[in-house]
């Protein structure tokens, strides 16, 4: 009667070498969206460099939005300007906030208006002339991505986009990061943020 009451554990279907040719599959499809993305991305990435750079010596700051992993990359990307990479390349703090980040805030818009206007109402509140907005959206056409920059277009600011290879939001943009790829843009965007490089970093203002 006991051995009927037993627990089966479910057995892994895949073999070791079957796990061996995920990993080798993953690893050939990040070498190969890298490379593609580095011939179609090194000009908007200087650019996006510059326009951050003059944004952020004009005394303007840059706001951030994404949705899920993107939001997560927004709170990096804001964490590192405001503090620094390297110590032994230290710089002042540089204004920038990541418009996923006060739950408060989000589930306050979200609740009384709806979700597509959590982040164009936190623009329209905390955004000026000459600041950057960067949205990240790696399908390109996330609703509230796309009204931030509505928001963000009649306030006057520029527009920085981190995408995929499809999408409108890439058309509405002074710069579009567009990644080459269907399901491996996260990566990418992680890499260009210049935060993470102490030679990428912007100086200090």
């Amino acid at each position: 009667m006991r051995g009927k009451n037993k627990v089966r554990r479910p057995q892994p279907k895949a073999s070791r070498m079957d796990a061996g040719r995920v990993v080798d599959r993953a690893f050939a499809e990040s070498l190969r969206v890298k490379r593609a993305a580095w011939k179609r991305c090194r000009g908007p990435l200087l650019r996006a460099g510059a326009l951050l750079a003059e944004c952020l010596g004009n005394g303007g700051k840059i706001l951030l939005c994404g949705n899920g992993g993107s939001a997560a990359d927004c709170q990096h990307f804001a964490g590192e300007m405001i503090n620094y990479l390297s110590k032994e390349n230290p710089r002042g703090p540089l204004p920038a906030i990541a418009l996923t980040a006060d739950s408060s805030v989000m589930t306050s818009i979200a609740n009384d208006s709806t979700f597509a206007r959590v982040f164009a109402r936190q623009v329209e509140g905390l955004g000026r002339s000459g600041d950057i907005l960067i949205g990240i959206s790696t399908s390109g056409g996330s609703r509230n991505v796309v009204q931030a920059v509505r928001a963000a277009r009649r306030m006057g600011m520029k527009v920085v986009i981190l995408t995929g290879s499809s999408g409108v939001l890439a058309g509405m943009a002074d710069c579009a990061l567009q990644v080459p790829s269907t399901n491996t843009q996260r990566k990418m965007h992680r890499d260009w943020q210049p935060g993470r490089h102490p030679q990428g970093e912007a100086p200090s203002f």
